[in-house]
């Protein structure tokens, strides 16, 4: 098999004609030539349904996910997609201290449908399932980094009649396969890492089983939460770099957490490649190699923009994976997580510089 970043650079282009573009440009239209009437209607006849430059995308994140991709217009319309495709078979069982939304959805939105709803901590065994549609896990979570068993969850979510849906943005499909652990479908903000430059949104749902894919794409061109063509060909353009990326961020973060563990004004240091980390065994065992992003916790929001003031380098933004090293205060959000708790996201600085900085701008936090 080829290797990550030879798949991430070629996948989703295909070998090409003499005189033919190597970096063919995005299908900017929204109407496509029928032909007669008396013709077989073609793949592409509106924009809502189909787009070559969705397709390459597509084929590019599936080799990576090892199934089929169907694309997005935000990794929060994956996310629906996939709760609204189960929820009327039974219950749904999301993670308590997941992403935010994907339980504000559940709640405000298919619970006053009738859908029953149930939380669970991340690195808590499952419930009992009786009843349930599709359990969704996020992991590593967001914004804790607890990590859950992919596979264990798989074989409890199967013995019940259920689907195993994970949430696999933090991880990315370089760093996780969910698919080959035995989830039904894997999901992921592609506006994070993947396309990793801060200038897209967007999301995908990645399935082996035909049925479950048909009916995504279904539910997407009903729903009409489609990705723009503009959109697809910049997180086609940015996945050919993110096997580079990913292991530039992922020995920041490396460099980072000695340098978090031993300061006095840090506390609650969470990475799961860290060998100290608590989640570390498990995700050892089913991750295939570690990413940038991690979290600690400051003594206040005050401390936190004393630590920010004092930075050269981070910025304060509430997304990851990109280029630039940010760190989210959760408390904003309404996470239900100590005041001064920080998603940080290691970027693709140099080690040296990065450190330098955050060692300084901890150092100026006022004890």
């Amino acid at each position: 098999m080829i290797g990550d970043g030879t798949r991430c650079v070629h996948g989703g282009h295909p070998a090409g004609e003499t005189g033919a573009p190597m970096h063919p440009g995005p299908v900017l239209s929204s109407t496509f030539h029928l032909g007669l009437p008396s013709e077989p209607t073609p793949a592409d006849f509106y924009g809502r349904s189909d787009n070559p430059t969705w397709r390459a995308l597509e084929a590019a994140i599936g080799d990576l996910d090892g199934g089929e991709c169907v694309v997005f217009a935000s990794g929060m319309a994956a996310i629906a997609a996939v709760l609204r495709l189960a929820a009327p078979d039974g219950a749904l069982v999301l993670p308590s201290d997941g992403y935010y939304l994907a339980r504000s959805l559940a709640h405000g939105e298919l619970a006053p449908l009738g859908v029953e709803v149930r939380e669970t901590p991340t690195a808590a065994p499952l419930p009992p399932l009786d009843g349930v549609a599709l359990v969704l896990l996020e992991t590593p979570s967001n914004p804790g980094l607890d990590v859950a068993d992919i596979v264990a969850a798989a074989e409890a979510a199967h013995a019940a009649g259920a689907l195993l849906a994970v949430d696999n943005t933090t991880a990315t499909p370089l760093g996780q396969r969910p698919l080959e652990l035995g989830a039904d479908l894997v999901i992921a903000s592609d506006t994070k890492a993947l396309a990793g430059h801060g200038d897209v949104v967007l999301g995908h749902v990645s399935a082996r089983d035909p049925e479950l894919v048909a009916r995504l794409r279904e539910a997407r061109s009903r729903g009409g939460a489609v990705p723009g063509p503009m959109e697809s060909w910049l997180a086609h353009r940015g996945l050919a770099t993110l096997d580079l990326r990913l292991e530039r961020q992922a020995r920041n973060a490396a460099a980072l957490v000695p340098v978090l563990r031993a300061h006095p004004a840090v506390s609650d240091v969470r990475w799961p490649g860290d060998p100290a980390d608590p989640a570390h065994a498990v995700a050892s065992r089913q991750m295939r190699r570690w990413n940038g992003v991690l979290r600690f916790t400051l003594a206040s929001e005050a401390a936190v923009g004393e630590f920010l003031a004092a930075s050269r380098l981070i910025g304060s933004a509430t997304s990851f994976g990109g280029l630039r090293s940010t760190v989210d205060r959760r408390r904003r959000w309404g996470d239900d997580v100590a005041p001064g708790l920080l998603r940080f996201s290691a970027g693709c600085e140099d080690e040296s510089d990065l450190v330098s900085d955050v060692r300084a701008a901890l150092d100026s936090i006022t004890r």
